[in-house]
């Protein structure tokens, strides 16, 4: 059974969700953790349940992003929970100062309230894997390297459930609105993001589980309706780079066109502004600008004025 846990990010609803399952009796999985900023509601979640904390004795990583793993460290501290992750994020979980350098490049003053404290996990408790099968109590797990929205991405299938977490690959989807891709520097790839979601498809789940936010029920429409507009998005900004717009130039336009596009897709307004927290408008744009420059240089313009 999958419990799905809010971790209530900066007090708001709907743009966290932490998997919770039970391995075996006393041996719980969680499936990311939030940032650390979120420990304490996700405690809380666990415990509402009727579990004990010291029962988290596994967290499954997505990909080492802080708004999904920046809070293991604290679990591996105080319960001493060990961290599955891919093998290109295991060194940035036991010393996390690039990782930080880079977040805090983007975030600058912002990074303490948004994601709290990070700090390093003992080697011994960090399993890299990934494109391999293990077992955690009861539970036969796979772990399936889904690139494209960053190096370090793996998804984790469960076949006995034919379930599927899914992080950030299968995408962003908050209440009633569209599958949207969650697009942030520096590691975007639309061509490998296309090969993860044709690995996700050939699962047939009948569950996925995104992070932003909870279940899909309908995997193989979401995930057709991911790929168009990871398409779509891209030759947008692509356009507006071709026509000399700098990326803040472009932020403005882009808000506008995403919030038009959720709308038309079934969002309500609140639930557009649950969408700008887990997915800035700013960050895809950025993302998506990096990625044509650095993969497809002769597409764009070398330069891009302030």
């Amino acid at each position: 059974m999958v419990h799905l846990i809010d971790a209530l990010h900066l007090g708001t609803p709907n743009v966290i969700s932490i998997g919770l399952l039970q391995a075996a009796p006393g041996g719980l999985v969680l499936v990311d953790t939030g940032p650390e900023s979120v420990f304490e509601a996700v405690a809380a979640g666990i415990q509402k349940l009727g579990f004990e904390l010291g029962d988290i004795r596994y967290i499954l990583a997505s990909h080492i992003h802080l708004d999904h793993t920046g809070g293991a460290w604290r679990w591996a501290k105080e319960v001493g929970a060990k961290i599955y992750v891919h093998p290109n994020g295991a060194p940035h979980l036991v010393n996390p100062s690039k990782l930080l350098s880079s977040a805090g490049r983007i975030y600058g003053d912002r990074m303490n309230d948004l994601w709290g404290a990070t700090e390093a996990i003992p080697e011994e408790q960090v399993i890299a894997i990934t494109d391999s099968d293990f077992q955690l109590g009861g539970l036969r797990i796979r772990a399936i390297a889904t690139p494209g929205h960053a190096n370090h991405h793996n998804a984790y299938w469960m076949e006995s459930q034919r379930i599927v977490f899914a992080g950030d690959v299968a995408g962003v989807r908050i209440g009633s609105g569209p599958a949207i891709p969650p697009l942030p520097p520096p590691e975007i790839s639309l061509e490998l993001w296309r090969d993860s979601l044709e690995k996700i498809r050939a699962l047939k789940p009948a569950s996925i589980y995104i992070t932003h936010f909870g279940q899909i029920t309908e995997p193989a429409a979401s995930l057709d309706e991911l790929e168009r507009r990871l398409a779509s998005w891209a030759n947008w900004t692509k356009q507006r780079l071709n026509e000399g717009k700098s990326e803040q130039e472009i932020i403005p336009e882009f808000e506008l066109f995403v919030e038009r596009e959720l709308l038309a897709g079934g969002a309500t307004e609140q639930e557009v502004e649950i969408y700008e927290k887990a997915d800035p408008a700013s960050m895809t744009v950025a993302g998506l600008a990096r990625y044509w420059r650095k993969h497809h240089p002769e597409e764009v313009p070398a330069v891009v004025g302030n």
